[in-house]
C-alpha cells in the first residue's frame, strides 16, 4: 500500500472531519492497482472476474486489466437505496447470469465495499456448487461485514464517497441533474 490515504470529508464550518471517507479517481487508480498486486501475490489466478453491479463494475474492470483476465462478467444486485439505507435483504436483478457459465472456473467476485457483507454473501452462495474456487476482492472492508473479503485494499468504518457515485445522476433536460 502507498502512504497516500483517502481523505475524510471536512465540515466547512467547524473544520472537523466527518464520518465519510472520500476516494478520488486518482486514488482509485492506485487502490485498484494495489488490490491487483495482492491478488497476484497470493498466487490466485482467476479465470473470471465477476463484478457486482453497480459499485463493483468499475473496480472489476480495473482489476481485469491489471490481472490480464479477459473474462469479465456482471451480476446485478440491489441492496442500498441511499446513504446507509438498504433493503432488508439484497436482491438479484435481471438480466440474470447463468451460473453454469461459471462451471469449474476460478472466480474473483469484486465489489467496491464489504459493508454488511450481505451482497458478497449472496453472490458467493450463487457461485457455490458451480465454481472451482471463489474469492472476493473489495476496495474497502468494514469491520461489521459478515464476510471477510479475501482481498481488501483498505479497512474503514466510515461511509465512503466513491468518485463514480458521489454526484447525482444526470437526467432529463441537458444541464440539469435529477436524483429521481
Amino acid at each position: 500500500m502507498t502512504t497516500e490515504t483517502a481523505t475524510p470529508e471536512h465540515n466547512a464550518t467547524t473544520h472537523q472531519p466527518s464520518s465519510r471517507e472520500v476516494m478520488t479517481w486518482e486514488l482509485f487508480g492506485s487502490a485498484s492497482r494495489e488490490l491487483a498486486v495482492q491478488v497476484a501475490g497470493s498466487g490466485f489466478e482467476p479465470d473470471v472476474l465477476l463484478g457486482i453491479a453497480r459499485g463493483g463494475q468499475i473496480p472489476a474492470g480495473a482489476l481485469a486489466y491489471a490481472l490480464d483476465c479477459k473474462n469479465l462478467f456482471t451480476i446485478s444486485v440491489e441492496f442500498y437505496t441511499g446513504v446507509d439505507q438498504r433493503l432488508d435483504v439484497p436482491v438479484m436483478l435481471p438480466p440474470f447470469l447463468n451460473a453454469h457459465d461459471l462451471d469449474d472456473a476460478r472466480v474473483l467476485i469484486v465489489d467496491d465495499v464489504a459493508d454488511t457483507g450481505k451482497t458478497l454473501e449472496l453472490v458467493h452462495h450463487f457461485c457455490a456448487g458451480h465454481v472451482a474456487e471463489a474469492r472476493t476482492a473489495v476496495l474497502y472492508q468494514k469491520p461489521r461485514s459478515i464476510i471477510q473479503a479475501s482481498y481488501a485494499w483498505r479497512h474503514t468504518d466510515r461511509w465512503i464517497n466513491f468518485p463514480w457515485s458521489s454526484e447525482p445522476p444526470v437526467t432529463g433536460t441537458p444541464g440539469t441533474e435529477s436524483c429521481s
